[in-house]
């Protein structure tokens, strides 16, 4: 009877264990640590959004929260590598898009084919800036500039398909002016060619270019949205330059991996948005120039996103731009 009942045993422990296992997507309860990972280098918009939540969330759920920089291939590599992870609420992504090669549509909602948007975690403006070598001191000036060297100025991009991409090739259309791309594996490796004189500027979130203007490594030309920054209340809008349906930002989602369960999805948007209600959060956000929105549910979030990706498909079409 021994052997039969040591089976017994055995096996009643294995279905305890696979049960247990089973509940963990749905409560949360098998997590040890949150990874927040972002799709680019170190030092960029997407990375502060993330260190500074991450903190927040840390002390929110009592659990150790790493975020985890992982760039490549225009944010794909990073954003495969939470499209295949458990959804165990353990592996979050911190980006504002998807590569087109990424087998899942970060706009789609609940869906075992896509990621499961969260949150909306903040919208900030772009900075078209220029090392001050180039001469150009207002945004005028560049756009002249810009017309009389027919196609022989560089812009440097956080990579192609990107905000700081899509922003200035809007602008290319709007004010007839032809320039190059040079795109970037992210947000620092762009800011410091400028800085250095390789390539004489770009669209970068006001997140990331700020303090460089502040130090006066950057010249700050023009704002991206429709109304000037608090924080750099001299600078105009490119609309003021005459381009008045110019009003572009860039926003940060934070996603879930597919097939999260609706139970722990929503757990893990509160966190979240209980982050977002601190007040130091939003000062620190504030102090860099991006916004913290109102509190949207999951479902607005997705919106967000679709309409968002529906604003920029005309221009991706028209002027054959890819995220190779």
């Amino acid at each position: 009877m021994q052997p039969l009942r040591r089976r017994f045993l055995g096996c009643a422990a294995a279905l305890v264990a696979s049960a247990s296992w089973a509940a963990e997507p749905d409560s949360g309860a098998g997590r040890r640590r949150i990874e927040i990972v972002v799709p680019f280098p170190p030092g960029g918009t997407a990375d502060l959004f993330a260190r500074v939540i991450g903190k927040g969330l840390a002390e929110k759920t009592s659990l150790p929260v790493v975020v985890v920089n992982r760039p490549g291939a225009t944010g794909t590599i990073g954003a495969e590598s939470v499209a295949t992870a458990l959804p165990d609420g353990a592996t979050l992504l911190l980006t504002s898009y998807a590569d087109r090669r990424v087998l899942f549509d970060p706009a789609a909602g609940r869906s075992t084919q896509g990621l499961v948007p969260l949150v909306l975690v903040a919208k900030a403006p772009l900075l078209l800036v220029a090392n001050p070598a180039l001469g150009v001191s207002s945004f005028e000036a560049f756009i002249a500039r810009a017309r009389s060297d027919k196609g022989k100025m560089d812009y440097a991009s956080i990579g192609n398909g990107t905000p700081s991409h899509l922003a200035m090739e809007k602008l290319k259309r709007a004010a007839g002016i032809e320039l190059n791309q040079v795109p970037y594996k992210g947000s620092g490796q762009a800011l410091a060619d400028v800085m250095a004189g390789h390539v004489p500027v770009m669209f970068d979130s006001v997140v990331s270019a700020l303090p460089h203007v502040k130090a006066g490594k950057l010249r700050a030309l023009a704002v991206s949205t429709s109304r000037r920054l608090p924080t750099l209340p001299d600078v105009p809008t490119v609309s003021e330059g005459g381009f008045a349906d110019f009003d572009v930002s860039t926003w940060a989602v934070i996603y879930a991996p597919p097939g999260t369960p609706d139970r722990l999805a929503e757990t893990l948007r509160a966190d979240i948005a209980h982050v977002l209600t601190d007040p130091a959060v939003a000062a620190t956000f504030d102090a860099q120039g991006a916004i913290v929105p109102p509190p949207m549910s999951r479902a607005e979030v997705a919106a967000f996103v679709r309409g968002d990706v529906a604003m920029w498909r005309k221009l991706i079409a028209e002027q054959h731009i890819t995220a190779d």
